[in-house]
């Protein structure tokens, strides 16, 4: 166990819950794409507007997950999209998206993925982004390294935003000042940028080296946690998310790069 690690584990067994995390994940995955099969099937509800969505899927999905990790380890707390926040009796807790990329889900697009990270106190130290329909696995754990379906990953080593794809993110809780103004830089730098409708996703997209980085100006800790952990892991750059007030239950922006445009790209974004 390196040494990170057993800084932050402080007697809770890390490495026997991503063991056992990795199969519940790929159970809830296989979850998932039963529904999405019979997605016509489904009862969709919306949340904030149209596009923010929920179905039954989610909540089933997010069930399954807290279960089979309670099965396990019954003092660990969870956090989740759909359910909430459940403390513990432990400094473990799990944050979960069932389902992220819903709005892609419903509309029978495959650009959605399972995330599940684990916190240890103040440190993200368990990431697991599953995308059932292409079955790759983005697995990451503090100090070991971060892989795809078992083989090493790396972020994007490019040195100049023109030489790859950024991903992008946006939701309603902030205008689209927010975001407009990076797109415009981007592209007048020659850039070229992605949003495939699943944040979750882009940023394992981006620990994995397809994307440069991946910029959200607002965004939920369920959504990026895991995609945090990855891209630590895979030798990326992240802003002072975890550092943020009250980050946990407010939000507050991402940004994850390369190595080598991270500055480049916190200074466009004003993300530090």
């Amino acid at each position: 166990m390196s040494e990170a690690l057993n800084k932050a584990a402080d007697g809770v067994d890390i490495a026997a819950r991503f063991e056992h995390a990795v199969s519940v994940v790929k159970e809830a995955g296989r979850v998932a794409m039963d529904y999405y099969r019979r997605v016509d099937e489904l009862v969709v509800e919306c949340k904030d507007n149209p596009l923010d969505v929920v179905s039954i899927a989610d909540k089933d999905v997010e069930a399954v997950i807290r279960r089979h990790i309670a099965e396990k380890f019954p003092d660990d707390g969870f956090l989740g999209e759909e359910m909430g926040i459940d403390r513990g009796t432990n400094e473990c807790l799990w944050v979960i998206d069932p389902i992220d990329g819903t709005a892609c889900f419903v509309n029978k697009m495959p650009t959605w993925v399972i995330s599940v990270a684990l916190m240890v106190g103040d440190e993200a130290v368990i990431g697991l982004i599953y995308e059932p329909n292409g079955d790759e696995l983005f697995a990451a754990c503090l100090g070991q390294g971060a892989t795809v379906n078992g083989t090493p990953m790396k972020a994007s080593p490019v040195d100049n935003v023109n030489a790859g794809v950024m991903g992008v993110g946006m939701s309603h809780r902030v205008g689209s000042g927010a975001l407009v103004p990076f797109i415009t830089d981007l592209l007048d730098r020659e850039g070229m940028f992605i949003r495939n409708g699943s944040c979750a996703l882009m940023m394992a997209y981006a620990a994995s080296g397809r994307l440069i980085g991946y910029f959200e100006p607002h965004i939920n800790p369920w959504d990026c946690m895991a995609g945090i952990v990855l891209m630590r892991e895979a030798g990326g750059w992240c802003n002072g998310f975890l550092q943020a007030p009250d980050v946990l239950e407010k939000g507050a922006p991402i940004l994850v790069a390369g190595p080598n445009v991270a500055a480049v790209l916190s200074e466009m974004t004003g993300v530090k």
